[in-house]
C-alpha cells in the first residue's frame, strides 16, 4: 500500500513544483473522506492541485467552478428540468456534469458564493449527500477542493462552512529559484497527465479502504499526545506578534482528525496510529494563518515533548552526581586535616557538619568548606558564601562557600567566617554540633557516594530513541520537509548534548 501510495503521488507531482505537501495532503483528505481548502493568491496552482486528484482516481469525474456573488444553484448543482417540471409537476434538477456527479470538485473563491449554494455545500461536504426534488442521493464525491485569497468575512454566518474544510493550507508563489526557472521552461507543466491505470484507485478499492481505515486502532500514547495539543491551543503563539491566541478547534474537527490520522496509518501499511501520523494535524487547527507556525511548533513540541523531559532529567542527576562527587574529592582531601583539627566535630552523611539553633535546627555546613573556610581572627576573614534548600530534602538548609559559579536555584548570599567551634554567617555565630562522649566518628568512605547509574547506557538509549522517532516522522508522506527538516535539527541538538555528556561523565569516573 504505501509504495503504491508513494508512487501514486510522485506520479501527481510530475511538472508541478513546490506543491508535493498541498497534493500529499489533498490525496490524505480524499482518501479519508475529507475536504481541503488552499488560500493564496491567484496563479499559484490552486486548481492544478485539484486536476491531479482527479487522476489518483480511475474512471473519476471532475467539476471546476469560479464563483461570484452573481452565481447561483444552477450552475454548480445543475439546472432545474423543465421537462419534469412541465409534465411531472416535479422540481428536479438536472444533476449530470454538474458537482452532484463528480468525484473530485474545485470550487474557487467559495466565500463568494450567496448563501443558497453555501447551505447546500455544509450537506454535502460533510454528509456526501444531495437533496434532488423529494429524492436524496448519495454523491460519489471523494474529495472536494476549494480556494480563495482571504479567509470568511466574520458575522456573515459563515463559520459553520469553513469549519467544514478540515484541511487549511496557504499556497504561496515558487520559492527556490531552480525550480522557478524549471517552471518557466518547462512547456508541459500544466498539461493533464496519464497516471498508469495499476496506480489508479478504484471505486471498488476506495470503498474497500474506507471500511478499513475505520478499523484502524488509536493507541492511548497517540491520545495523550493529541490531548496536548488541545490544552496548548489556549496559547498560540502569532507569527511576528507578541499576541497569544486561545484558537477555537470544534469537537467535530477533533473527530474528523483523527479519521485523518487513521487513513495516514492506514496509508503507510498500519493498522495503528502512530505519532508520526500527528505531524502534518496543524493544517487542521489554525483559525488565522499567522496562528499556523505557532501551532505547528506546538505539534511538533508535543511529538518530541518526552525525549526533552528525559534529557532535562538525566541532565540534572548527572550534574547532581558531578557535584556529590567533588564534593566527596573534597571531602576525602580534607579527611586528615578533620581527624587532626576537628575531631570533635559529628560528621552527618559523610559531607556535612550540623549547625546548632540556625534557622529550624536543619541547617548544614560542607565540612570541607569548613576546613578551608578563613578564620575570624584574621583580618579581612569573611568569604562569600551561600545557603539554599537542599534540592533532595527540602527540610535541610545547606550552607557552603561560593565562588560564584553555579549558583543553586533560591540561593541566599552570605559572609562566612570560621573558629574552632563554629561558623559567623554575617557576623553571627552558630556553633557545630560536637560527638558526644564514647562517641565514635563516622568518617567519610573511600568510595563516592553517586549514585549506581549506566549513564553511557542512559545516553545511548536516549539517542536511539529520538533517531528512532526522527526516522518515523521522515516516513510519513504526509509531512512536508520542512517539517521534516525542523525535526532533524533538533534531533541534531540533542545529539551534540548527548555528545557533551558523555565527556561530563568522564568527571564521576576514577
Amino acid at each position: 500500500m504505501q509504495d503504491r501510495i508513494q508512487s501514486l503521488l510522485r506520479e501527481i507531482n510530475r511538472g508541478i513544483y513546490e506543491k508535493e505537501t498541498e497534493l500529499a495532503m489533498a490525496l490524505l483528505a480524499a482518501l479519508a473522506g475529507e475536504s481541503i481548502i488552499l488560500l493564496g493568491p491567484p496563479g499559484v496552482a490552486k486548481s492544478m492541485v485539484a486536476r491531479r486528484l482527479k487522476s489518483a482516481f480511475r474512471d473519476a469525474r471532475s467539476f471546476e467552478y469560479l464563483m461570484s456573488r452573481f452565481s447561483t444553484p444552477d450552475e454548480i448543482f445543475g439546472p432545474v428540468s423543465i421537462t419534469k417540471l412541465k409534465d411531472q409537476d416535479k422540481y428536479e434538477r438536472n444533476i449530470d456534469g454538474y458537482l452532484p456527479t463528480a468525484d473530485v470538485v474545485f470550487l474557487d473563491e467559495i466565500w463568494k458564493a450567496g448563501p443558497a449554494i453555501q447551505n447546500t455545500l455544509l450537506t454535502v461536504i460533510n454528509e456526501k449527500r444531495f437533496r434532488n426534488g423529494d429524492t436524496e442521493i448519495r454523491l460519489p464525491l471523494k474529495l472536494l477542493v476549494s480556494a480563495s485569497n482571504e479567509l470568511p468575512t466574520q458575522g456573515e454566518g459563515l463559520e459553520a462552512l469553513w469549519d467544514r474544510f478540515i484541511i487549511r493550507m496557504e499556497c504561496t508563489n515558487i520559492k527556490t529559484e531552480a525550480h522557478f526557472n524549471a517552471m518557466l521552461l518547462d512547456d508541459d507543466s500544466e498539461k493533464d497527465i496519464e497516471v498508469p491505470e495499476a496506480l489508479q484507485i478504484t471505486n471498488e478499492e476506495y470503498q474497500a479502504w474506507t471500511a478499513q481505515i475505520s478499523q484502524v486502532t488509536v493507541p492511548e500514547h497517540v491520545l495523550k499526545c493529541l490531548n496536548v495539543i488541545r490544552r496548548a491551543m489556549g496559547n498560540v503563539a502569532v507569527s511576528n506578534n507578541d499576541e497569544r491566541h486561545n484558537v477555537y478547534v470544534s469537537d467535530r474537527r477533533w473527530k474528523n482528525i483523527v479519521r485523518l490520522l487513521k487513513t495516514s496509518a492506514f496509508m503507510h501499511d498500519r493498522t495503528e496510529v502512530g505519532l508520526a501520523d500527528i505531524l502534518p494535524i496543524y493544517h487542521c487547527l489554525w483559525q488565522e494563518p499567522e496562528e499556523a507556525e505557532g501551532i505547528r511548533d506546538i505539534v511538533i513540541g508535543a511529538l518530541i515533548s518526552e525525549f526533552s523531559t528525559s534529557f532535562a532529567q538525566l541532565k540534572k542527576d548527572l550534574e547532581s552526581d558531578i557535584r556529590v562527587y567533588r564534593q566527596h574529592r573534597a571531602t576525602m582531601k580534607a579527611r586528615k586535616q578533620i581527624q587532626k583539627k576537628d575531631g570533635d566535630k559529628k560528621i552527618f552523611d559523610s559531607f556535612y557538619y550540623h549547625l546548632l539553633d540556625h534557622d529550624t535546627g536543619n541547617t548544614y555546613i560542607f565540612l570541607s568548606d569548613y576546613q578551608y573556610m578563613r578564620d575570624y581572627t584574621k583580618a579581612n576573614a569573611g568569604q562569600q558564601g551561600v545557603i539554599y534548600k537542599d534540592p533532595k530534602a527540602p527540610e535541610r538548609s545547606i550552607i557552603r562557600c561560593y565562588d560564584g559559579t553555579d549558583t543553586p536555584p533560591g540561593a541566599r548570599t552570605v559572609s562566612l567566617t570560621r573558629d574552632q567551634d563554629g561558623i559567623y554567617i554575617d557576623g553571627v555565630f552558630f556553633k557545630i554540633e560536637k560527638l558526644k562522649p564514647g562517641e565514635e566518628q563516622q568518617l567519610p568512605e573511600e568510595k563516592g557516594v553517586v549514585s549506581d547509574r549506566n549513564y553511557y547506557l542512559e545516553i545511548e538509549s536516549l539517542g536511539d530513541r529520538i533517531r528512532k522517532r526522527v526516522e518515523e516522522i521522515n516516513g510519513n508522506m504526509f509531512g512536508s520537509p520542512t517539517d521534516k527538516k525542523t525535526l532533524e535539527e533538533f534531533a541534531k541538538m540533542r545529539y551534540q548534548e548527548l555528545a557533551k555528556m558523555r565527556f561530563d561523565v568522564l568527571k564521576i569516573e576514577d
